[in-house]
C-alpha cells in the first residue's frame, strides 16, 4: 500500500526539527498569539452551553457507534448518494485517489480546478499530482491561498497560515499578485484576495472539495467554512469532485445537530460557522451537472482494526488539541513533518504511515492531557500516544532480548522504586551529584550528555533537601 503524507527521507525527526524551529522567535510569537486568541474565544462560547460535556459525550458515542459499524454506513452512503445522481469511487491509497481525480478532471475537459480547503487532499499530495498532470490548481481558502502563493506548508489543521503575520502575508501578496502598493490593513489583504479569486470562481469549470461529514442516511455531503469561498466552489463549477476519508461518515442527518455545535466552537471559537453547505447528488439547473465522491482508505482500515487506537478516526479536524498543546505552541506545525500537526498529528501520521516512518511523533508530547480535555469528541490522545510509543519500542528493540537498554533501565528504576531503602539511597546520591550543577538561585541550567536535552530549553530545579516522608517524620517526632 502506498500512503503519501510526506517524504520520510527528507523529513527530520520531530526532536531535530523542533530544535531548529525553537530558534525562530517570530514564528513562535505568531503561533502563541494566534492559538491564544482562538483559545480565549473558545472558552467564552463553550461556557455559554450548560450541556457542553453532554454534547461531547454525544459526539463521542456517535463516532464510536459509526466506527463499529463503518462498513454498513459506508454502503448506505454509497447507495443514497448514487440514487441522488452522484457517482461514488473507492480509493485504496493516495496514488489511486490521485489517479481517479486526474482522470475525472481530464474527463471534464478542464486543465484548471478551484479547491476548497481540504486536509484530505493535502494528505495525498493532490495538488502536486494534478500539477504534474498539467492541471493548474487554485486554492480559494484565504489561508490556503497564502500557503500556496508563499510556496509554504500548512502548520495548523484549521488555520494553515497561522504561523504568518500580517506583514509576511502582505509581502507574499505583493510579490505573487504583482501589487507593489498593497497596504497591510486586514481590509487591504482581504480585498486583494477577493479580486484575485473572483475571476477564478467565474471562469474555472471544475471544483474539488473535501468533506466535514458524509451523511449515510441521505447520501449528502456537508462542508462548513467561514469565508464563502466554499459556497462558490460548490455552486459555480460544472463538475464537482469531493474527496473524503472513510472516517468522515455519520449515520443520520440529525447527527449534525451535535457536530455543528461542537465543531465551530472548538475550531474557531464561533457559535456557528457562517457557511454550512449540504448537498446531495445533482439537480437540474442548480449547481454542478456532475458530482463525484471519492471515498479514501489510505490506511484507515488498519487503524480501525487496532481497538486501542481506533478512536483516532473519531477526529473531526477542529484543531482544538493543537491550540491547547504546550509543545505545539512552542514549535508550530512544521516540526511534525506532516500536514497533520499537533497532538492529533502525533497519533494520526504514524498510523497513516503504518509505523514505518514518523516514529518520533508519539514522543512529541508531555502527556499533560490538555488535548484530551479540549477534544470535542473525547479522543484520549495521551492513551493512544502511549500505545504507539509501545509499538515504537517493540519495533526498535526487536531481537535485543535481555540487552534491550530501555528494558534494563526500567528494571533498574523498578528495583529502586520497589524499596524504600534503595529509593532513599538514590535520592542521597542524586543530591550529591547535583551539587556542582546548582546555581545560587537553586536551579540547574546545564546537564551533561543525553540529559542535556532537557536543559537546552528549560531549567531544572534542584532536588528538595528532604523528602516529604522525612519532613513528616521530623514534624511528628
Amino acid at each position: 500500500m502506498s500512503v503519501i503524507t510526506f517524504d520520510p527521507a527528507r523529513v527530520p525527526s520531530f526532536q531535530n526539527a523542533a530544535k531548529d524551529l525553537l530558534g525562530d522567535t517570530q514564528l513562535r510569537k505568531n503561533v502563541r498569539h494566534a492559538t491564544g486568541v482562538i483559545q480565549a474565544k473558545r472558552k467564552v462560547v463553550v461556557e455559554e452551553l450548560p450541556d457542553w460535556q453532554e454534547l461531547r459525550e454525544s459526539g463521542r458515542q456517535i463516532k464510536k457507534h459509526t466506527l463499529e459499524h463503518l462498513d454498513f454506513y459506508l454502503e448506505q452512503f454509497e447507495r443514497n448518494c448514487m440514487a441522488a445522481g452522484g457517482v461514488v469511487h473507492w480509493a485504496r491509497d493516495a496514488e489511486e485517489a490521485q489517479r481517479i481525480v486526474t482522470e475525472l478532471v481530464r474527463g471534464s475537459a478542464s486543465d484548471e480546478v478551484i479547491k476548497i480547503k481540504s486536509m484530505t487532499t493535502e494528505e495525498i499530495s493532490l495538488n502536486k499530482a494534478l500539477e504534474a498532470a498539467g492541471v493548474k490548481v487554485y486554492e480559494t481558502d484565504l489561508a490556503e491561498l497564502i500557503i500556496q502563493l508563499g510556496h509554504d506548508l500548512p502548520s495548523h489543521i484549521v488555520v494553515p497560515a497561522l504561523h504568518k503575520n500580517r506583514q509576511q502575508i502582505r509581502e507574499i501578496f505583493q510579490r505573487e499578485m504583482n501589487l507593489p502598493e498593497l497596504g497591510e490593513r486586514p481590509q487591504d489583504l482581504a480585498e486583494a484576495a477577493r479580486q484575485f479569486l473572483r475571476e477564478k470562481f467565474l471562469r474555472v469549470k471544475t471544483g474539488v472539495s473535501g468533506a466535514n461529514f458524509l451523511i449515510a442516511e441521505t447520501g449528502g455531503v456537508c462542508v462548513v467554512e467561514s469565508e464563502g469561498n466554499g459556497r462558490m466552489c460548490l455552486t459555480l463549477p460544472e463538475t464537482l469532485i469531493t474527496i473524503a476519508g472513510i472516517d468522515k461518515v455519520i449515520p443520520r442527518y440529525q447527527d449534525l445537530e451535535v457536530f455543528l455545535q461542537l465543531l465551530p466552537r472548538s475550531a474557531t471559537g464561533e457559535r456557528m460557522n457562517p457557511y454550512n453547505s449540504i448537498w446531495t447528488g445533482v439537480h437540474a439547473g442548480d449547481g454542478p451537472r456532475a458530482f463525484h465522491v471519492i471515498l479514501l482508505d489510505n490506511a484507515r482500515t488498519e487503524i480501525l482494526a487496532d481497538t486501542e487506537s481506533r478512536q483516532t478516526l473519531s477526529c473531526i479536524r477542529c484543531g482544538a488539541c493543537q491550540n491547547a498543546c504546550p509543545v505545539y505552541r512552542q514549535t508550530g506545525g512544521h516540526a511534525y513533518g506532516s500536514v497533520y500537526a499537533g497532538p492529533i498529528g502525533a497519533i494520526l501520521t504514524p498510523q497513516l504511515q503504518q509505523m514505518e516512518s514518523a516514529r518520533s511523533l508519539p514522543y512529541a508530547s508531555s502527556l499533560c492531557g490538555a488535548c484530551y480535555e479540549v477534544c470535542p469528541v473525547k479522543i484520549n490522545i495521551p492513551e493512544v500516544l502511549i500505545h504507539l510509543r509501545n509499538k515504537v519500542v517493540e519495533r526498535e528493540t526487536r531481537g535485543l532480548g535481555a540487552l534491550n537498554p530501555e528494558a534494563l533501565a526500567m528494571k533498574v528504576m523498578a528495583s529502586i522504586f520497589g524499596s524504600e531503602r534503595r529509593l532513599r539511597a538514590a535520592q542521597r546520591l542524586g543530591r550529591m551529584a547535583e551539587r556542582p550543577l546548582v546555581n545560587a538561585e537553586g536551579w540547574i541550567t546545564w546537564l551533561p550528555g543525553f540529559a542535556g536535552g532537557w536543559t537546552k530549553v528549560r531549567d531544572l530545579h534542584e532536588m528538595p533537601t528532604e523528602t516529604f516522608r522525612e519532613w513528616w517524620e521530623k514534624r511528628n517526632g
